[in-house]
């Protein structure tokens, strides 16, 4: 009886203190070595991770594919970084805000923070990618416009209403996915498909 519960407390500690790595290892009924093959990462390497070093880079997505789940999966990650990603992603979004006016710059910068703080979480790169199909709908109203303009000749007040139109959306975007990041830190308007 005594060994039983000294069994189960066991199980319990090692379940929250297991790496999440022996987690998915173990999940899927796999050995160090087995996995290994799978990834051509070295058992070293795993038992390396599994004692508690954080994988990065190639391991990280050789890890992830041999194991057939995502990468962020695979990372430890405290409260204070999940909270430090989340105020990152509030400024990345609005950094876009104040030079929206002047189209390469309303995604260089929000790039810019994204790789000078090195946030490539999920939520980042949609704003990123969010800003970059914005960036390539200015570009494809302003060729249209000009086209309208020279080609047949239409001419009025109104062919520079579209453009103003498209940045106040895009404000309008912005502010929306800022208050739902404040609000429960998600986007509320993004994109289903990744350009980055």
């Amino acid at each position: 009886m005594f060994w039983l519960g000294w069994k189960l407390l066991s199980l319990v500690v090692l379940k929250n203190v297991m790496s999440k790595l022996i987690k998915a290892r173990l999940q899927q009924h796999l050995t160090q070595d087995e996995l290994s093959e799978r990834s051509g990462i070295s058992v070293r390497t795993i038992q390396r991770l599994e004692a508690g070093a954080a994988p990065q880079g190639y391991t990280l997505k050789a890890l992830a594919k041999a194991l057939a789940i995502p990468e962020a999966d695979l990372l430890e990650r405290k409260p204070e970084q999940i909270a430090a990603d989340h105020r990152w992603a509030k400024w990345i979004n609005i950094s876009a805000l104040p030079l929206m006016f002047l189209p390469p710059l309303n995604v260089a910068v929000p790039l810019l923070l994204m790789y000078t703080q090195k946030q490539f979480n999920p939520v980042t790169k949609k704003l990123v990618n969010l800003q970059v199909l914005w960036l390539i709908g200015t570009l494809l109203i302003v060729i249209a416009v000009m086209m309208l303009n020279d080609l047949f000749g239409i001419r009025g007040n109104y062919m520079k209403l579209a453009p103003v139109l498209w940045i106040l959306v895009n404000v309008f975007i912005i502010l929306r996915n800022a208050a739902s990041l404040n609000k429960d830190n998600t986007l509320r308007i993004r994109l289903a498909f990744d350009l980055l």
